[in-house]
């Protein structure tokens, strides 16, 4: 009985370390030692579904910060640790939403064959997300849909209308979403429309930081910046 509540003990000390860990990650060392300790706490307890989800959250965004020659093997490690959460707990949305976020990583940065292979999963993981709770984090769902229909060929499925429903869904549950404004305004500078695109990353640049997504606000807000230098208006 000692050695069970011992193990207990461990247990959530090292899932506050994780979760400590993480929030500082955009020192990637402490994203990597966040991986690593639900990586451990998984082979220890193959149950652990918090441990399970939140290593492909952390997959993720090593894949898209570490040296290039690891970025792939982060993003599968992000996919099998998903799949693990879904097996664990197929009714509850993380673990479907981040095993769509590795997968459209890899379509996204590894070229047509990844984007053929992940295609239709990450769309198929994304609408699951949505059927189980809408609202999951800030609607991400609807928003990385509206990313999929911009960025999927036409024939394939892509449709800007649909692009445009999506991350305004998104944007209903936070209008300070800068990662839903970004992807806006790149939609709208792919439809010629430089004004509202132009807009958009001004919003970016001017929301307020959202606590749990600090990191990932100021790299947007950082990309906003770059890309309205180069978005002249249109008048």
């Amino acid at each position: 009985m000692s050695s069970c509540i011992l193990l207990f003990y461990i247990c959530v000390i090292s899932a506050q370390s994780a979760d400590s860990l993480y929030r500082d990650r955009a020192h990637l060392p402490s994203a990597r030692q966040a991986a690593e300790l639900w990586q451990a706490e998984l082979e220890r307890n193959p149950r652990a579904f918090d441990a399970a989800w939140k290593l492909a959250r952390a997959d993720y965004w090593l894949g898209g910060h570490a040296p290039e020659k690891e970025r792939r093997a982060f993003f599968e490690s992000g996919i099998e640790a998903g799949r693990k959460a879904v097996a664990l707990e197929p009714n509850r949305p993380e673990g479907h939403f981040w095993i769509a976020a590795n997968m459209g990583a890899l379509a996204e940065s590894f070229g047509l064959r990844a984007g053929i292979k992940y295609r239709k999963p990450i769309r198929e993981e994304l609408e699951t997300v949505l059927h189980l709770e809408p609202p999951f984090q800030q609607r991400s769902a609807d928003r990385a849909l509206g990313r999929w229909y911009y960025k999927v060929p036409r024939l394939f499925g892509g449709n800007y209308k649909l692009a445009e429903e999506h991350l305004r869904a998104s944007l209903k549950a936070n209008p300070h979403s800068t990662v839903s404004h970004f992807f806006l305004a790149e939609l709208f500078i792919e439809e010629g429309r430089k004004d509202e695109a132009r807009a958009e990353l001004l919003k970016v640049i001017d929301s307020p930081l959202d606590p749990e997504w600090a990191p990932e606000d100021l790299e947007y807000k950082s990309k906003a910046r770059s890309l309205l230098v180069r978005v002249k208006p249109a008048s």
